[in-house]
């Protein structure tokens, strides 16, 4: 079995307050994450650094890396299903410089976006308990301390939901979450919740673009994009 020391590095992301490669606080989601790597040696199988500038206006908070997308990748939501109506949705909206996203070297960059997960290592059967969301929380609320006056979180889910709000030194029951719903928070910082775009849910259309273009709109509404919202409604090529 591989050891943290032994796992490949990601040199562009530097460790901090936000992220630490070497981070093993829980046991559990750490010997996983030993084992993937020994049954897939080409994968990253580190805790994923949040992708895009720290000071971005508009934050997106996951749940949690997938096995062989973000896991396999080191970069969120890269390599997934669950990125494929993401990363379209951030084109069409200007916050990314392609629809499609591959691997960590295929030159896509965010513009005035950063993306984040509530649980940085990846969880067996895609569910962290409590006690990791917890352990991780840490690092959230680091990466969100960054976020400008007047900026958006997207909380894809309710766990992202929860996470963000006790990262942000909230009770996680003082907003309820629900899909397309606007809370004020403060710094004039608005949170946004959307399902969150896995392949359950847009499989089973309980998240369909429209709705995800949707919550989008009103974003682009609060953070004065108006100009990219109107460019989203052209033809895609």
């Amino acid at each position: 079995m591989a050891t943290a020391n032994e796992a490949p590095i990601l040199p562009e992301v530097a460790s901090g307050p936000a992220y630490d490669s070497g981070c093993r606080r829980c046991a559990r989601l750490a010997l996983f994450l030993d084992d993937t790597r020994a049954a897939h040696p080409d994968y990253v199988c580190l805790p994923v650094p949040p992708f895009g500038a720290a000071d971005a206006p508009l934050v997106i908070v996951g749940l949690a890396p997938g096995m062989h997308g973000a896991n396999a990748t080191g970069r969120p939501f890269t390599g997934d299903h669950a990125g494929i109506i993401l990363y379209r949705t951030l084109y069409d909206y200007g916050y990314a410089t392609q629809p499609v996203a591959t691997a960590r070297g295929d030159g896509l960059a965010l513009i005035g976006c950063r993306i984040t997960n509530a649980v940085k290592c990846l969880p067996p059967q895609n569910k962290p308990v409590p006690a990791e969301i917890r352990a991780c929380n840490s690092y959230l609320s680091a990466d969100l301390c960054a976020l400008p006056d007047g900026g958006a979180i997207l909380a894809l889910g309710r766990i992202a939901h929860d996470a963000t709000l006790r990262a942000l030194g909230m009770a996680a029951s003082s907003l309820a979450f629900a899909h397309g719903a606007r809370h004020a928070l403060p710094r004039g910082v608005a949170l946004f919740d959307s399902y969150h775009c896995s392949r359950y849910n847009t499989n089973t259309r309980r998240l369909t673009p429209e709705m995800f273009r949707s919550v989008f709109d009103n974003i682009a509404t609060h953070l004065g994009r108006e100009g990219a919202r109107a460019a989203s409604a052209l033809p895609r090529k």
